[in-house]
C-alpha cells in the first residue's frame, strides 16, 4: 500500500513540475509578440495563414470567434464523416477495409471525434483503415484539443481586458496551438511510447498461430502517433477496441505513467497559464488547488474501493477480494486506479480497465467525477473554463453575502452573468437525466443493457454522463 501511495505522490509532483514550465510557455504563446521558437514555427504559421486566407492581425468579438469555431468544427465533422464512409477507396487500407457502417455509425464517430467526445461504438482494428485512424481520427484529435485550449485562452483574454470586446483571433489560437503546443509535445511523446515498444508502422496484419494451431490476426498499425495525442489532447479514443488496456497501445507500466502524465499536462498547464496571465499566481493556485483536491478526493474513493474489494466476497471465506476483475495484471489495483480516477476526471474516456467492472464504491466515484462537469482538472481549456463558471457563482454568492457588489479580476457579475453560468451548470445535468429517463423506459434503451440487474441502471447512466460530459468511457451496454 505504501509503494502505491508513493506512486500517486510521484505522480503528482512529476506533473506539477512539468505543467509550471509549460504554462508560462502557453502563456507566452497566446499572449506574447515574442516566443521562444519563433524562428523555428513562425514560417510555418505563415504559410498556413496565406494558404487558408487569414488575417492574421485581425482579432474578434465573441460572436465572429463563436460563428469561426462552430463553422470550422462542422466542417471537420462532415470531412471525418466522409472520409470513413468512402475508405474502401482510400489508400493505407491493407485489410481491404469497407466504407464504415451503417451511415450512423460513421456520424456518431465523426460527431463524437469533433466534440473531444471520442465515444467508440466499433472495435478500430476491424473497422478503421490507417487512413481513416490517421486523416479523419488523429487529425480531429488535434483540432478538437485546439479548439478547448483556444476558448480557454480566449475566456483568459475576456477576464484580463478592460476597454475592447476583441477576444483575440480564432484562427491564430488554433494554429498557434496546433503548430507550438500539441505538435511538438505529440512527438516527443510519440517517441517515448514507440521507444517503449508501441506499434508504429503501416504493415498489414500479421497472422499468427497459437499453440492449439488455430489461426489469429494481429492487428498493426501507426498506432504511437495517434496514441500521444489522443491522451494530450483529453480525447480518449483507441486505436485498437481494448484501447489502452491492449499491450500494442499501452505495453508497460511506464507507458502506462507517460499516458496519464500526458492526460493532466496541458490542462494543468492551462491553469499556470491564467495565472501568469493575470498577474496574480495566487489566482490561479487556488483553482488548481480546488482541482487536485477534488481529484485526490475521488482517487482515494477508487483505490480503496478497488483495494479491499466487495465485502460480500470477504463475508463468503473469500481469502483475497481484491478486485482484479476487468483489470491487466500488468497494472494492477493502483495503476488502474489512478488511471481511471484521471481520464474520468479529465473528460478523456482513453481506459486501462473495464470500468463496468469497478467495485460499486470505485464505480460511483468514477460516474461523479464527470457529472461534476469537467471541472476535477477537466479537458484542454474545457477543464478551466468549466472550472471558471463555478468561480463566477462562487463569487457571486459571496458577495451577496456581505452585502458588495460581486466582481472578479475587476470585472462585475450581474444578472446576464449568472444567467449564463447557471445555464452552463443545468444543461448537462438536464441533458443527462432526460436522456438517461427515456433509455431506461424504452425498449431501444434497455434492450442493449449488459446487466438487468440495479447495475443496468448504471450502465445508462453512465452512458449519458459520458456522453454530455464529453468522456467517453463506458459501464459497456448501450451497443
Amino acid at each position: 500500500m505504501d509503494v502505491n501511495v508513493a506512486l500517486f505522490a510521484v505522480y503528482l509532483t512529476v506533473l506539477l513540475l512539468l505543467a509550471w514550465p509549460l504554462g508560462r510557455y502557453m502563456a507566452d504563446v497566446f499572449f506574447s509578440e515574442r516566443v521562444v521558437g519563433d524562428s523555428l514555427f513562425s514560417p510555418v504559421e505563415k504559410l498556413i495563414y496565406r494558404l487558408s486566407g487569414v488575417n492574421a492581425d485581425q482579432e474578434m468579438n465573441w460572436r465572429k470567434y463563436a460563428s469561426a469555431l462552430l463553422g470550422f468544427n462542422v466542417s471537420g465533422l462532415l470531412l471525418a464523416y466522409l472520409i470513413q464512409v468512402f475508405q474502401g477507396n482510400l489508400p493505407l487500407n491493407p485489410e481491404g477495409l469497407a466504407g464504415v457502417s451503417p451511415w450512423h455509425l460513421a456520424f456518431n464517430t465523426a460527431a463524437s471525434f469533433m466534440t473531444n467526445t471520442n465515444w467508440q461504438a466499433y472495435a478500430g482494428e476491424k473497422t478503421m483503415s490507417y487512413s481513416t485512424q490517421m486523416l479523419a481520427l488523429t487529425v480531429q484529435n488535434f483540432l478538437s484539443a485546439a479548439t478547448g485550449l483556444s476558448v480557454g485562452m480566449a475566456l483568459i483574454r475576456g477576464l484580463t481586458r478592460k476597454q475592447t470586446d476583441q477576444i483575440g483571433n480564432f484562427w491564430v489560437d488554433l494554429v498557434r496551438g496546433s503548430v507550438r503546443v500539441l505538435l511538438p509535445l505529440s512527438l516527443v511523446f510519440s517517441l517515448l511510447l514507440v521507444q517503449q515498444g508501441v506499434l508504429q508502422n503501416f504493415s498489414p496484419y500479421v497472422t499468427a498461430y497459437t499453440l492449439e494451431g488455430t489461426e489469429q490476426k494481429l492487428a498493426m498499425g501507426p498506432v504511437a502517433s495517434q496514441e500521444a495525442i489522443k491522451m494530450l489532447g483529453v480525447n480518449g479514443g483507441g486505436f485498437f477496441n481494448a484501447n489502452s488496456a491492449h499491450p500494442f497501445e499501452n505495453p508497460t507500466p511506464f507507458s502506462n505513467f507517460l499516458q496519464m502524465l500526458s492526460i493532466f499536462l496541458i490542462p494543468t498547464a492551462v491553469v499556470f497559464a491564467f495565472g501568469h496571465k493575470v498577474r496574480d499566481r495566487r489566482q490561479g493556485f487556488a483553482i488548481l488547488t480546488a482541482m487536485l483536491l477534488l481529484f485526490l478526493l475521488h482517487l482515494g474513493i477508487v483505490y480503496a474501493g478497488e483495494l479491499y474489494g466487495n465485502p460480500l466476497l470477504a463475508a463468503v471465506g473469500v481469502a483475497d477480494p481484491v478486485a482484479m476483475e476487468g483489470k491487466e495484471v500488468r497494472f494492477g489495483i493502483a495503476d488502474s486506479s489512478l488511471f481511471a480516477a484521471i481520464t474520468t476526471a479529465a473528460s478523456c474516456g482513453a481506459v486501462n480497465a473495464m470500468h463496468d467492472s469497478f467495485t460499486p464504491l470505485g464505480g460511483l466515484a468514477l460516474m461523479l467525477q464527470i457529472m461534476l462537469g469537467e471541472v476535477v482538472v477537466g479537458g484542454v481549456g474545457a477543464g478551466f473554463y468549466a472550472m471558471m463558471v463555478f468561480v463566477v457563482l462562487t463569487v457571486f454568492i459571496v458577495g451577496l453575502m456581505v452585502g458588495r457588489t460581486p466582481e472578479y479580476l475587476g470585472k462585475k457579475i450581474e444578472a446576464r452573468e449568472m444567467k449564463m453560468a447557471t445555464l452552463a451548470v443545468l444543461i448537462p445535468a438536464v441533458t443527462i437525466l432526460a436522456g438517461s429517463a427515456a433509455a431506461a423506459v424504452t425498449a431501444i434503451g434497455t434492450s442493449s443493457v449488459a446487466n438487468p440487474g440495479p447495475h443496468g441502471l448504471s450502465e445508462i447512466l453512465y452512458a449519458f454522463s459520458s456522453s454530455a460530459g464529453n468522456n467517453g468511457s463506458a459501464f459497456a451496454g448501450l451497443n
